[in-house]
């Protein structure tokens, strides 16, 4: 259930992506929203992946480089059992992603997303985390798609290359109409639209709060014998633990039902449990797929969760290090 306070906005010099709450094409507040966030993006994240033709999560589709000493955390799938049987030393075959990568976002904007009590609304920062990955993942002639699934629609804009692409995508994301009062979300939907037509092998992305029940697991591991898999979980802080607040009212616009609680301590300790339970749940089944997961907060400083990731992911694959230090 999510709560009606209204949101606490911050200015943007903190890092916090902008408003989308607008939802007309032609809004000026729109354009200037998303003009601000690319130029964010762009300038905070230029470097982290450009240099090698590093892919993001590079996978068994990709081209094999050169080996080098094996590293505390390097994935043992890499392993080079002849280097390391000659040389007497453990070492790793590095990889060289697809020089055309074609990179699909399944971005969730159910009703759940509407919600935010940090520097943004949970939609504003999936919004965000489409166009930092749209940033990382373009170029060399990639390609890029997405679906939205926000219970009541479902939204397919083709995969294409090219920077005015993305930002019609981008702009066709943040524009994306809300569904209506006591909509469920529909995240598997979104997920089974990548299975047909089947698509050619690149990166899923499944961004969402994966609020809800884990009905996608299924559908999210078919996708996994053919793409590689990255979730991205967008979260707030009132999602996890609930502040002592005394008498709250809370509306779940997914169910459309509206309850009044006492905020006592073993309320939160209950919710609080509650939600850990389900956030391991969420982990596991998204382990279980093979989908590395970058966590978002809407109190935190995304971009420096990205590149903190990013950071990780290329030294966990065989990336040359040194080029963005871990945080």
């Amino acid at each position: 259930m999510s709560a009606p306070e209204p949101v606490v906005r911050v200015p943007l010099s903190s890092h916090a992506p902008p408003s989308f709450r607008a939802g007309e094409l032609t809004d000026p507040k729109l354009s200037a929203a998303l003009k601000t966030l690319e130029l964010t993006v762009r300038r905070r994240l230029d470097g982290v992946l450009h240099g090698d033709h590093q892919g993001l999560i590079p996978g068994p589709g990709s081209e094999p480089g050169e080996a080098r000493l094996y590293q505390p955390g390097d994935d043992v799938r890499q392993m080079d059992w002849s280097v390391t049987a000659r040389t007497t030393h453990p070492h790793v075959r590095q990889m060289i992603a697809d020089r055309e990568l074609e990179t699909w976002l399944v971005v969730d904007l159910s009703s759940s997303l509407d919600f935010g009590t940090g520097r943004v609304q949970k939609r504003d920062l999936a919004i965000a985390a489409a166009a930092a990955i749209t940033h990382l993942t373009s170029g060399g002639g990639n390609r890029i798609g997405a679906v939205v699934a926000t219970g009541q629609d479902l939204v397919r804009i083709p995969a294409r290359s090219g920077r005015l692409h993305a930002q019609t995508m981008l702009r066709g994301i943040a524009t994306t109409p809300h569904a209506r009062d006591g909509v469920r979300g529909d995240l598997k939907a979104g997920i089974e639209s990548l299975r047909r037509p089947q698509r050619k092998r690149g990166l899923a992305v499944v961004i969402s709060d994966y609020l809800g029940d884990v009905d996608w697991q299924r559908s999210l591991r078919a996708i996994s014998a053919r793409h590689d898999l990255l979730a991205v979980e967008v979260l707030d802080p009132l999602d996890v633990a609930l502040p002592d607040g005394g008498d709250v009212v809370l509306h779940d616009p997914e169910s459309g039902r509206t309850r009044e609680f006492s905020v006592t301590p073993t309320l939160r300790a209950d919710f609080a449990a509650a939600a850990m339970a389900q956030r391991e749940q969420v982990h596991l089944a998204l382990r279980n797929c093979g989908a590395p997961v970058l966590s978002l907060q809407t109190d935190r400083d995304w971009i420096a969760d990205v590149v903190r990731f990013v950071s990780t992911r290329r030294h966990s694959f065989g990336a040359p290090s040194g080029r963005v230090p871990r945080q």
